[in-house]
């Protein structure tokens, strides 16, 4: 995990895993995109991946559990399986590299998804989520978790224009309360860990609330030239 102390001292900097969640339509990719490339203008190393996906593995996972048209029968069982196989392989060959060459790692979705998702909103079993969810991320856990919290109408609306079938995206409206309720919770019972942002405002405000608080809450060294070649390592 990143290590605030030892970020400070003698010109070690241990960067960072940050984490996004939030519900579909809620604008995390925009997000995530937006901070990646404040931290790349700071002059910080910055890798942005997604779950599922982020690998060869992982994005043929992604295909089978949202897009491929054979998952209607696909068990909630098979999912949670899916999902933490696509997540064991992205921390092992993208993420734990990434962090060992001192890169920040932004990650679209992380195991916050499977416990709200497949804990919550599929009411499969929690020990048993928990229980995967450590086994697929190991020692890699977020030092942050930005979630974007947006009311449903406005999220409907953002994803009415989208073209590509995505099977997540079409569950009923019950188990999307779910999704939002147990979102909420989490923030509640790990304040240290989840910021909650209001998904509604304008893009550029939440950006800039969002990179404040990385800033802050992760104490990240400020870099005197951000124009600079060598960026912080």
């Amino acid at each position: 995990m990143f290590d605030k102390a030892s970020a400070l001292s003698e010109g070690r900097r241990d960067m960072p895993l940050i984490s996004f969640e939030g519900s579909e339509g809620c604008g995390k990719s925009t997000q995530v995109a937006l901070l990646a490339a404040s931290l790349e203008e700071a002059g910080f190393r910055a890798v942005v991946l997604r779950e599922p996906g982020g690998t060869a593995i992982g994005e043929s996972i992604r295909h089978l559990l949202q897009h491929d048209e054979k998952n209607f029968a696909m068990t909630p069982e098979t999912e949670l399986l899916l999902f933490e196989a696509s997540r064991s392989q992205l921390v092992r060959e993208k993420i734990a590299p990434a962090l060992a060459r001192r890169e920040i790692v932004i990650c679209d979705r992380y195991f916050d998804s499977t416990t709200v998702y497949q804990g919550a909103a599929r009411r499969l079993d929690f020990a048993m989520v928990e229980t995967l969810n450590r086994f697929a991320v190991g020692a890699y856990l977020p030092a942050l978790t930005i979630l974007l919290d947006l009311d449903r109408t406005t999220a409907l609306s953002r994803m009415s224009a989208r073209r590509l079938r995505d099977r997540m995206e079409e569950q009923p409206e019950e188990f999307y309360q779910r999704v939002t309720d147990a979102y909420r919770a989490l923030a509640r019972s790990e304040k240290d860990r989840v910021i909650l942002f209001k998904g509604g405002q304008a893009v550029e405000e939440i950006a800039r609330e969002i990179r404040e608080t990385v800033w802050q809450r992760l104490s990240l060294p400020p870099v005197q030239n951000p124009a600079a070649e060598n960026k912080c390592v």
